[in-house]
């Protein structure tokens, strides 16, 4: 009866850590697609405003291009540090889910199993 208390205890356990790590995937992940999101929209060419010059809206064309081109640059480093943390915390979430998946097939066994008495 021990063990399978144990086997209980450590199967709780599990679940936490297993809960845990989904909750800090789940946020990685939330926070790679808004950063997906904004590097998207500064994809789309801005429309030049009609009430400028030509030479005006071109100028203010070029400073918004500058200003995209760095942003974007901004959003691709961080971009790549947040798939890394997503990558770091999707493999977490696997080995915590398969620890689960371990102790429930062994509390599985253990109550199959019943000793010989003789």
């Amino acid at each position: 009866m021990r063990q399978k208390q144990q086997l209980t205890k450590l199967g709780q356990l599990a679940n936490l850590l297993l809960d845990s790590r989904l909750a800090v995937l789940q946020a990685a992940a939330r926070a790679k697609l808004e950063s997906e999101a904004q590097l998207a929209g500064l994809m789309a060419p801005q429309p030049l405003a009609e009430q400028i010059s030509e030479i005006a809206g071109a100028l203010a064309a070029l400073n918004y291009q500058r200003w995209a081109d760095a942003r974007r640059a901004e959003l691709n480093m961080l971009l790549a540090r947040q798939t890394v943390t997503w990558m770091e915390a999707r493999d977490h979430a696997r080995e915590a889910f398969g620890k689960k998946q371990a102790l429930g097939g062994l509390a599985t066994k253990l109550a199959a199993f019943k000793p010989k008495e003789d």
